[in-house]
């Protein structure tokens, strides 16, 4: 939203309760996807160019904890929205948060957008049947839908519900109280993951949602980094030492040991590669944590 509104765009935000946002160069709008004559509404009364759909429970530990609820929730507002976009605005450009998390066990790496969809938890899932919904919408009714298969992405603002950025609240904490030792304890230290900053993923969507054909587009940086090797830049950013444990409890069940995307079929299309190295990444989000917890 806010690279949007930064580059002159008039944006529209569709939250359940946006009564708690107060960004002026925005405008809110109350709707819940989830009720399919909402979504309607909302997308006649906008008549929107562009849609930029991320809405979506996102976590998957929380999957497992309510595989029906993901599946329901990530399926049916993305259902809703592209059956709104079909009736009430057939010109829009739409592009659809998917994830490198569709892939599963890679047969080969780096993986492409032609290899199957082998989902191995249940936020997977929800992401490979909104997936294929996309897909179908764009064969069947000619809706301009783009497929964003985002990899695992990190930076200023993410929740620390996700590793990096829980990580990086932990060394922030240590270094406003003044420590210079830290103690970090993780999952798997040494499955990998395909990083990119959230701020190259934003360019990558925004550039999606101009006139590139709709499909399928891996939006990632074809390097994978292991969760040891994560922690250790993490500490060198923020000049702390760090005692790394493994908790088996964290371990994930069913974990795809490495992810690794191929983005040269977005490269191709729109020229886009990531510019943010993942030790600036690491800087920014614990620099980030450390001013809000100081603050």
């Amino acid at each position: 939203m806010e690279a949007c509104a930064r580059a002159g765009d008039e944006v529209v935000a569709v939250s359940r309760d946006p009564s708690g946002e107060r960004e002026d160069t925005i405008r809110w709008v109350a709707a819940d996807l989830a009720d399919a004559a909402a979504a309607r509404k909302v997308i006649r009364s906008v008549a929107p160019e562009r849609v930029f759909h991320l809405a979506a429970v996102a976590l998957v530990p929380a999957s497992w904890a309510d595989p029906a609820g993901t599946l329901r929730a990530n399926t049916e507002t993305t259902l809703n929205l592209l059956e709104a976009v079909r009736r009430e605005a057939p010109e829009a450009h739409v592009v659809i948060a998917s994830s490198g998390e569709v892939y599963g066990p890679p047969v080969r790496l780096p993986v492409d957008e032609d290899a199957p969809l082998r989902p191995q938890n249940p936020y997977a899932v929800s992401k490979a049947a909104a997936d294929l919904l996309a897909g179908f919408y764009a064969d069947a009714h000619g809706v301009h839908v783009v497929r964003a298969r985002a990899f695992n992405h990190a930076g200023p603002g993410q929740v620390p519900a996700y590793a990096i950025a829980s990580f990086a609240r932990q060394l922030a904490e240590a270094l406003v109280a003044g420590r210079r030792r830290a103690r970090i304890v993780s999952g798997n230290p040494n499955s990998r993951r395909d990083y990119t900053d959230v701020r190259d993923v934003v360019r990558a969507y925004r550039l999606l949602g101009e006139d590139v054909p709709p499909g399928a587009y891996n939006v990632c940086t074809g390097i994978s980094t292991s969760i040891r090797e994560v922690i250790a830049l993490l500490g060198d950013a923020a000049g702390v030492e760090i005692d790394h444990e493994v908790d088996d409890r964290l371990l994930r069940p069913h974990e795809v040991l490495e992810v690794c995307g191929s983005r040269d079929r977005l490269t191709s299309a729109t020229s886009w590669s990531p510019e943010i190295p993942l030790a600036r990444t690491l800087a920014d989000t614990v620099a980030w944590w450390r001013e809000r917890l100081a603050g």
